[in-house]
């Protein structure tokens, strides 16, 4: 057995876990190579496992490829770019303020120098913001939804849902996007897929092999430490 080979033969649970964090990010670059049917289902199986509220497991997915992808990205780009108002099923964030649009700041920073857009740039902003809706070339996008009666609820496990979904497609070599904005249209998107009107849509995951030579995947985001995030009590 090689030196690597019996380390990773040692690494406790923990360090698998904390090297799949490491290693995850938003893939905003896809090579147009399509994921195969059983690794995608493998990454299910394991998100599966997702605890949910009183076990209600309320996500459900609407899944695409080839062609319906394709099909999905034009109706999607098209509604963002026409200026079609907003129509989310949960409220957006009021604002931004303090740490928080700090490192929304930094993170929006990060990518447009990456891609050589200007500070101020708002043309070049709005160019960059619309390849959510083409889905960074993407091969496969996830829809993920939950039941209207679940409410915020449902919307939070269905975060937990999308965090496995991400470090199971990491953990198999398939980058991820999750994505607030395929919900900005929820109409749209159940209008595509033919959803039944008490679902709630509550973000996509775009999902695929990265293009690791693209620009948009050259930088990292930060991430706060223990001691801007945690207080501890123990009197």
């Amino acid at each position: 057995m090689t030196s690597i080979a019996a380390d990773k033969a040692q690494q406790q649970p923990i360090d698998v876990l904390d090297d799949l964090l490491a290693a995850r990010f938003s893939c905003r670059a896809f090579l147009s190579k399509p994921v195969p049917r059983p690794t995608i289902e493998r990454i299910l199986t394991a998100a599966q496992r997702t605890a949910s509220w009183c076990n209600s497991q309320p996500w459900r997915l609407e899944i695409t490829s080839g062609a319906a992808t394709q099909k999905f990205r034009e109706v999607m780009y098209a509604a963002a770019s026409s200026g079609k108002p907003n129509a989310g099923d949960f409220p957006f964030p009021r604002e931004y303020r303090g740490v928080y649009l700090e490192r929304r700041r930094e993170s929006g920073f990060q990518l447009y120098n990456s891609l050589g857009i200007a500070r101020g740039d708002k043309a070049g902003y709005a160019r960059q913001s619309l390849e959510n809706f083409n889905f960074f070339g993407a091969p496969h996008v996830a829809i993920v939804h939950s039941d209207e009666a679940l409410g915020v609820y449902g919307a939070i496990d269905c975060g937990g849902y999308v965090t496995s979904f991400m470090l199971a497609a990491q953990a198999l070599g398939v980058a991820t996007i999750p994505q607030a904005a395929l919900a900005f249209h929820s109409d749209v998107v159940r209008a595509h897929f033919g959803l039944a009107d008490d679902r709630r849509v509550v973000c996509g995951i775009s999902f695929g092999y990265p293009d690791l030579a693209h620009k948009a995947n050259s930088y990292r985001t930060t991430r706060a430490t223990i001691a801007d995030t945690v207080r501890f009590f123990d009197d």
